[in-house]
């Protein structure tokens, strides 16, 4: 992975370089953002440059054996822990995974991690056991095979259970020599403040329109006019802007599913709104977090519609059109118990609690708060 691939970033990428030019790597950086805007893609890519042998000011050479390693991820000395499914009662690590895990960032570097946990699994979510840690300590005990440094590249970190998250802390305490950790993380606020207070921390900016709006017309052969209305949808989201393009079944169900709600709760269809509970009770608690965080961009969504000013709305086309008719039920009176129900719900999923009840109870509450006019 070049910097010279990742689209925008161009502050960070000259933040990251300059710790090796000028000679004060730490020991453990944390990469946080939101999803789809390259963090992973720039730990990949800050990790070759550290360990390139004729790299340049700017970038990786590409050609010599470290690169040449880095490009299929199977570089001796860069190690990878992400979350993971356990299939039965046996304990499970990264490496278990790992050929998986390589092609699927390779194909895809700006892939979410409910995109990933889905190529593995259907319905579950992921977790990084209490097991990695032992692996972690075990590869940092390992000399270097070729380069100067062991590189620690941990995606989704708040997803360690609290066990892995405490022998986690203590590795950080006690860092070994040469060994950089790469935290990368879609949401930091869930990681242990003690965590924090040993990494560097990078917040990472959304990719700035004109180089997301250039990039999908080099890669996706897209006319000046389309790629920018994409990039102006995408907000500063490269993966946003390929579920654009894509139209990805997930997105389309979750939009269906938002349209359904929407007009039973408004018709007071009980029973109908009882049978789509259990639809979505079945759907798995991956995609049903998924469709609360859509349920509630287009709450957001619906609710700046209402300015009448287009400059400030990240719809599709589709979108637009069920908006249009549907945004002045999104209004002052509502929004905050709208969008509280939704988060509540996104809680409950992600608590584990009985995923028909959450749904049902959800959708008798829309009942009364799409009347709030």
């Amino acid at each position: 992975m070049f910097f010279s691939e990742i689209i925008g970033q161009e502050a960070v990428k000259q933040r990251l370089r300059n710790t090796l030019h000028e000679q004060r790597i730490p020991h453990a950086l944390l990469l946080s953002g939101v999803e789809g805007i390259g963090k992973l893609p720039l730990a990949i890519a800050f990790a070759q440059y550290v360990c390139c042998e004729n790299r340049s000011e700017t970038d990786s050479c590409g050609v010599c054996p470290s690169c040449i390693k880095f490009a299929k991820l199977t570089h001796p000395d860069l190690h990878f822990v992400f979350p993971v499914i356990k299939p039965d009662s046996k304990a499970v690590v990264c490496d278990d995974f790992i050929n998986d895990f390589r092609s699927f960032i390779i194909q895809n570097p700006y892939a979410t991690a409910n995109e990933w946990i889905n190529t593995i699994s259907s319905g579950k979510q992921g977790v990084i056991y209490e097991a990695e840690s032992g692996e972690i300590l075990r590869k940092l005990n390992l000399k270097t095979f070729e380069s100067e440094y062991k590189v620690m590249i941990i995606w989704q970190p708040e997803k360690m259970n609290q066990s892995c998250a405490n022998k986690l802390l203590k590795i950080l305490e006690e860092p070994s020599d040469k060994t950089l950790f790469m935290l990368v993380s879609d949401t930091p606020d869930m990681l242990l403040p003690t965590i924090l207070s040993r990494t560097q921390r990078i917040n990472i900016p959304l990719i700035d329109h004109d180089s997301l709006k250039q990039a999908l017309q080099k890669r996706h052969h897209m006319s000046e006019p389309e790629a920018a209305t994409v990039a102006r949808i995408a907000n500063g989201s490269y993966h946003k802007a390929l579920e654009i393009i894509e139209s990805s079944e997930e997105s389309q169900f979750n939009f269906e599913q938002f349209i359904l709600l929407m007009r039973l709760a408004y018709r007071r269809k009980v029973l109908e709104l009882k049978q789509w509970s259990e639809v979505m009770a079945k759907t798995g608690r991956e995609q049903q977090k998924s469709f609360f965080v859509y349920a509630q961009k287009m709450i957001r969504e619906n609710f700046i519609l209402n300015f009448h000013d287009t400059a400030l709305n990240y719809l599709n086309d589709s979108e637009m059109n069920f908006s249009k008719n549907f945004s002045p039920y999104v209004n002052e009176r509502n929004i905050t118990g709208i969008m509280d129900e939704f988060a509540l719900a996104e809680r409950h999923i992600e608590s584990n609690v009985q995923a028909k009840m959450v749904f049902f109870d959800l959708a008798l509450k829309f009942i009364v708060l799409l009347l709030k006019k």
